[in-house]
């Protein structure tokens, strides 16, 4: 069994900074790529920045020089540190992993969400 359990979140002033922490666990063989999405009360979710087994990350434009992802392979752990937070930041962040396992079953797993809130 695999797991994602994620830390960090909460209340935050405008131009702030939180760093979210999301670590997989269990009997993993891979992680293909790991990344954040949220979702704002009334809007769809979307991603905010994802990495692959590689390196190679992907922000949302709206994040982009604000948010950094990077990844700790020895940890199965990726940190979203975000810097100069908005208002329009708050949302529930969720992390999430395409897993292969040592049973080489793979999984698309989400974490249970974290709240960012952004205000003064």
């Amino acid at each position: 069994q695999v797991q994602l359990v994620e830390s960090g979140g909460g209340l935050v002033q405008p131009g702030g900074s939180q760093r979210l922490s999301c670590a997989a666990s269990g009997s993993i063989f891979s992680i293909n790529a790991m990344g954040w999405y949220r979702q704002a009360p009334g809007k769809q979710r979307e991603l905010v920045a994802a990495i692959t087994s590689g390196g190679t990350t992907n922000y949302a434009d709206s994040v982009k020089g604000r948010f950094t992802l990077s990844r700790d392979n020895a940890k199965n752990t990726v940190y979203l540190q975000m810097n100069s937070l908005k208002p329009e930041d708050t949302a529930v962040y969720s992390c999430n992993a395409l897993i292969a396992t040592m049973d080489l079953r793979e999984y698309d797993l989400w974490g249970q969400g974290t709240q960012v809130t952004v205000s003064s």
